[in-house]
């Protein structure tokens, strides 16, 4: 067991953020964390990382319940966390192996003198990433998608336990979020890789390997399961509130709006 939420409650200034939330992911499964703006999935994320700790119920994470364990960086060192806004934290002279290579002391900067077998397995992650091309150029000169893929190598770099990637294609082009994707597959195929949380609200991006998936809304859990039995027209329609049409290719789901008949 990787997570376990039970009927976990958060409320901020009196007004409730998420509510009975239940949530549990097992070790070998990689989840989909799906809703709509303002459905609560950034509180969730601060619950998981231990920014904010539940009004009421019980928040367990790789083995740590809150309020019975010391949390802060002993859980976030076993955490590979990455978000749009970790990007603009880094400095533009800075080379992408050198952002990598920070993963491993888990700091904004390279302030440490690193191992040789750490810049050897860093050089390995960007190169499984395909991001070793432009290593040694300025991180400033990146665009958006080759600036994440080489924040997710950083995450990796301190062999999380658990990797999340909170809407990690925002902003990107179709041929940068194909990328992307493609990378995030490559790693959730490894042998030992991490148990992984993709967050998002765009149905096409749900690629194969996230074989469970959690519909969240309105702070609430509106269904969670197996994703072919989330991401269907039934489950679909009654979230988004409209009729909707799921069409599968490939094993990717993409969805339209049904017209009415007038």
């Amino acid at each position: 067991m990787v997570v376990k939420l039970e009927d976990v409650h958060l409320y901020r200034e009196g007004k409730a953020i998420v509510e009975n939330v239940n949530w549990q992911i097992d070790k070998g499964d990689h989840w989909v964390l799906f809703g709509l703006n303002g459905s609560g999935k950034t509180a969730i994320l601060n619950l998981l990382n231990a920014y904010y700790f539940p009004t009421k119920g019980k928040v367990t994470v790789l083995g740590m319940e809150f309020g019975k364990t010391y949390l802060g960086e002993k859980l976030r060192k076993q955490i590979g966390f990455v978000s749009n806004s970790l990007q603009e934290k880094f400095y533009p002279s800075d080379t992408p192996f050198e952002v990598v290579l920070s993963g491993a002391f888990a700091s904004i900067g390279l302030y440490e003198t690193p191992t040789e077998e750490m810049r050897i397995k860093a050089a390995n992650i960007m190169e499984q990433l395909g991001t070793i091309s432009y290593a040694n150029r300025r991180y400033g000169t990146l665009s958006q998608g080759e600036k994440q893929r080489v924040l997710i190598a950083r995450a990796l770099m301190a062999d999380p336990k658990l990797l999340i990637l909170d809407e990690p294609t925002n902003g990107l082009d179709f041929i940068a979020r194909e990328l992307l994707l493609e990378s995030i597959e490559k790693i959730a195929k490894e042998p030992l890789a991490p148990t992984i949380i993709y967050v998002t609200h765009h149905v096409e991006e749900i690629v194969p390997v996230f074989n469970k998936t959690l519909l969240l809304k309105k702070g609430q859990v509106f269904a969670a399961g197996k994703t072919s039995e989330m991401i269907s027209n039934e489950q679909l329609t009654q979230f988004f509130e409209l009729p909707v049409q799921v069409n599968w290719d490939n094993n990717r789901p993409s969805v339209s709006r049904l017209q009415m008949q007038v």
